[in-house]
């Protein structure tokens, strides 16, 4: 699933939703390629009613194709948190390869990557706006981007829904396309979801 340059991420707009659900898009077709589901507990679901979400756990799993069913090609999992995020990412075979911790006092949202040993490998960056964010290699050069893409007022002013274009930068190793989509939904997930 990880054989592109770029992906669109496309978050479902729903009335009162419980779960988030994103489609994972080919930008230049438009067609899907994958699906990010939200799929936590029963009860985590319940306590979303009472207590904000961004401080309850959530797990948010990537699929190949648009079959719910499939096994996930990657997932995403926090745990509770009060002042500062830290999300797992967790590969096919459920064991982790790197995870992202939001810093404290940022201007548009940041992250540090981590390797599984704990070893800083990288960041995540956000402009004043919160609207674009750079992936950031251990040496600091850029390895990729991702854009919140414009919905239209009715959309913006009335949803929490978002769209991201993701890119790899010219010249960074496709290995780094997992970790980039990733980086994409957490941002999502630890800033943007209210």
């Amino acid at each position: 699933m990880f054989n592109r340059p770029n992906y669109m991420v496309r978050e479902h707009v729903g009335f009162l939703k419980m779960s988030d659900t994103y489609d994972i898009l080919d930008p230049e077709t438009q067609r899907q390629v994958g699906v990010a589901q939200e799929r936590n507990s029963g009860w985590i679901t319940a306590l979303r009613l009472l207590v904000s979400k961004q401080v309850l756990p959530t797990r948010v799993v990537i699929i190949e194709g648009e079959d719910p069913k499939q096994t996930p090609v990657l997932s995403l999992v926090r745990g509770f948190t009060l002042f500062r995020s830290r999300v797992r990412i967790l590969g096919a075979d459920g064991q982790e390869i790197a995870s992202f911790r939001s810093r404290l006092f940022t201007i548009g949202g940041a992250f540090d990557i981590f390797d599984p040993s704990g070893r800083q490998i990288g960041s995540v960056k956000g402009n004043w706006k919160g609207w674009a964010f750079v992936f950031l290699d251990e040496t600091g050069k850029e390895r990729g981007k991702i854009a919140k893409q414009w919905a239209g007022i009715g959309k913006e002013l009335l949803t929490s829904a978002d769209t991201y274009v993701v890119s790899l930068s010219e010249g960074s190793p496709p290995v780094l396309m997992p970790l980039l989509l990733a980086a994409g939904l957490a941002i999502d997930v630890v800033f943007k979801e209210r």
